[in-house]
């Protein structure tokens, strides 16, 4: 079964006709870099709306990345905290994570444009390896920059890109993490604007690429309707959670459900060592209004305006703004915003690997520390996002339970 997306610009808590979500997002770019976005800004709704991009969209969807993805319901978490707990199961698609969604539509895409080469940031390295891998399925050059840090803390996706054909080229500015990675991929698009495209991991940049990257991930909360009218007999569960850095894994599952307010959204950040310890990427909790990587967002920064170095365990969530999606979600009370530290994510990766026989991404451990900060009703339906297995970080989960 298959909802189409829908062409038009709706505006509310989706992007408008300018890419706007409320106060936040629009396109904050440098002059150099107009020609690029103006022309991806202009085509790329007729360009995903067409019936053989569609065709081909979903094709990939099916016989590559393996979907529908299942949704689980998961007896032994839900007999736990005594609720009913349905797991979207995104660690089952092809490289373990939600990121080939939209990297299959961005490679797509990037063919109707006539591109030949792309590139990519990347911080926990899934979105790296999705790129990675349908450049390989395309035949087109790829190059990934990842922060140095990232790149020691995420060696094994390391690895998996150069297997790939992908080069990776390490950001050494900053704070060597994804902020720093993102800047070098903007400096390298400025510098080859004809012959690439920039496929952008997450729900953040300039417009269109929130609404696009959006728009590629609805699939998430497309199928959790149908499978949850399957196996409960309606389309709408009570709550909906997923971890949040960037936000495209929060987008897609959040994206159906965005004007049923009988729906809870509910999204959760990465508290690091805490929100007041100075080492934390809790935006919601420390951000304010700013412009980051061309779009204006919720960003952590101090009083003159510079950006704060973020901080979490999760190379994924280690971000210091939220796309503007979320940034309008928090600020308008569409949803609930919650921050989970460090030893509370990797808790709930530990339980629910011993509970369901399921290793979650340790940026996904951050979506069910969610248990830790709320209590939910016996009948109510909690979906989450399982959005990436947890093989990269297995060094990570050895070193801090001393396995």
């Amino acid at each position: 079964m298959k909802t189409e997306m829908k062409k038009e610009f709706i505006g509310g808590y989706h992007a408008d006709q300018r890419g706007y979500y409320g106060e936040f997002g629009g396109a904050f770019i440098p002059e150099m870099l107009y020609p690029n976005v103006e022309e991806l800004r202009q085509r790329y709704l007729e360009i995903m709306y067409e019936d053989s991009f569609q065709k081909e969209f979903h094709q990939l969807l099916k016989d590559y990345v393996g979907r529908p993805s299942p949704l689980y319901y998961a007896k032994r978490l839900s007999k736990k905290h005594q609720t009913k707990v349905y797991l979207k199961r995104e660690d089952l698609n092809h490289t373990g994570a939600h990121k080939v969604n939209n990297t299959i539509g961005q490679i797509l895409m990037a063919k109707k444009l006539g591109k030949t080469r792309i590139i990519a940031e990347t911080g926990a390295g899934q979105h790296g390896v999705a790129t990675a891998t349908v450049c390989a399925l395309m035949g087109m050059e790829c190059i990934v920059y990842m922060g140095e840090i990232d790149i020691a803390r995420q060696a094994p996706n390391v690895a998996r890109m150069k297997m790939l054909g992908a080069t990776v080229r390490p950001a050494l500015s900053g704070s060597r993490t994804l902020k720093d990675a993102t800047n070098e991929a903007i400096r390298d698009w400025i510098n080859n604007p004809v012959d690439t495209h920039y496929i952008i991991g997450s729900a953040i940049g300039p417009h269109p690429y929130p609404d696009m990257v959006t728009r590629f991930q609805s699939v998430i909360s497309e199928e959790i309707k149908w499978q949850l009218k399957e196996k409960e007999g309606r389309e709408n569960p009570d709550y909906v959670v997923a971890c949040i850095g960037g936000g495209s894994n929060a987008a897609g599952t959040y994206h159906h459900f965005l004007d049923q307010p009988e729906v809870g959204i509910i999204a959760v950040e990465a508290a690091g060592k805490g929100v007041e310890t100075g080492e934390s990427a809790a935006t919601s909790a420390l951000g304010k209004v700013g412009i980051i990587h061309g779009c204006k967002t919720m960003l952590m920064q101090t009083e003159d305006g510079q950006i704060t170095e973020p901080y979490s365990i999760s190379a994924g969530l280690d971000y210091p703004g939220v796309g503007p999606m979320h940034s309008h979600l928090y600020t308008s009370g569409r949803a609930a915003f919650y921050s989970a530290t460090d030893d509370e994510a990797m808790t709930a990766g530990l339980e629910l690997s011993q509970l369901e026989g399921i290793i979650p991404a340790i940026e996904t451990g951050h979506a069910f520390a969610i248990f830790q900060h709320k209590t939910f009703e016996p009948d109510d339906i909690v979906v989450i996002s399982l959005s990436g297995r947890g093989d990269k970080d297995l060094q990570t989960y050895i070193d801090y339970f001393k396995l």
